[in-house]
């Protein structure tokens, strides 16, 4: 796996709104190389996804459309289980969301690159000296 992928990455290249031409390389990095997410990723996206929907940003068949071509790119899901502790310590020690949280502690427990849009986030894993994805940072953040 090249880089772990986070919600607002993904809707980086996803959503016709939001998409960012910084982020169109990730897709292709996807396919040559594969991403991992922690098991909150698919619940985020889809949720993301069902709210663009509700708001008439994107119809019911973009959304099942974005799903499942999602489902077709080379991105693993953890399924193990979270280590509550570490993931209360990091969300603490950087001032993170939970969610947030999964996504840098995956990223430096498998000391992978971190593809985010979120600032709190980058400016927390360049803390924690964990590569991020561009690694410019977006100038819309």
């Amino acid at each position: 796996m090249s880089f772990v992928l986070d919600c607002s990455a993904t809707l980086a290249f996803l959503l016709p709104d939001e998409i960012r031409p910084e982020y169109e390389d990730l897709i292709t990095r996807i396919v040559r190389e594969g991403a991992v997410a922690p098991g909150l990723w698919p619940v985020e996206i889809t949720q993301t996804l069902t709210t663009a929907m509700r708001r008439g940003r994107i119809t019911a068949a973009q959304r099942a459309e974005m799903l499942a071509d999602l489902m077709t790119l080379p991105i693993v899901v953890e399924t193990t289980a979270i280590d509550w502790r570490r993931l209360i310590a990091v969300a603490d020690q950087w001032n993170l969301t939970a969610y947030d949280a999964a996504y840098l502690e995956m990223a430096a427990r498998r000391m992978l690159p971190l593809a985010t849009l979120d600032r709190e986030l980058r400016e927390a894993a360049g803390k924690l000296h964990v590569a991020l994805l561009p690694e410019a940072e977006p100038d819309s953040l």
